[in-house]
């Protein structure tokens, strides 16, 4: 590999890396109503299709299992979001949004908009369209990252052995 395209790599490690972080850090700043950004989300999605699996919401929303239920707590408390135990598996639970959720995500909804547009300021819908096109491909890598660099480091610790 070239130097250039090692030290290209490693900006780009770089700044993916810093600019995950930043986004997670903003992200946690943020609260409407006394309400964290990731709580408005859950609600949002639970408002748009129906109450979920606390595990399916998690999933789905990159949340680990104990951050799901921290936030489920809250809203919770809140009076926002109702958990139920399924009938017949009680080891199930679903998070379902009460009507005072329902009234907080109408009076805020205009916000989802507000932050993809201040997140995405300046960039072309053309720059946008790359962009999206680079997460698809990053998403892909991703989703392979984990299971490929343990492989590389199994066979180089084989190599050592020998």
């Amino acid at each position: 590999m070239e130097t250039n395209e090692q030290e290209l790599l490693e900006e780009a490690d770089m700044l993916f890396r810093k600019m995950v972080r930043k986004f997670v850090k903003e992200r946690d700043k943020i609260k409407i109503e006394g309400v964290m950004l990731p709580s408005f989300v859950i609600l949002e999605k639970i408002m748009k299709d129906g109450e979920q699996r606390l595990t399916d919401l998690a999933e789905e929303l990159d949340f680990t299992s104990g951050a799901i239920t921290a936030l489920c707590d809250k809203l919770e408390k809140r009076g926002l979001a109702v958990r139920k135990r399924h009938k017949k598996d009680r080891r199930i639970v679903w998070l379902d949004i009460t009507g005072d959720g329902r009234d907080f995500i109408n009076r805020n909804y205009y916000l989802k908009m507000n932050s993809i547009s201040v997140l995405f300021n300046g960039f072309s819908q053309e720059e946008m369209k790359e962009q999206i096109n680079g997460y698809r491909r990053l998403i892909t890598n991703i989703e392979r990252f984990s299971t490929t660099i343990n492989e590389i480091a199994n066979e180089n610790e084989c190599k050592k052995k020998i």
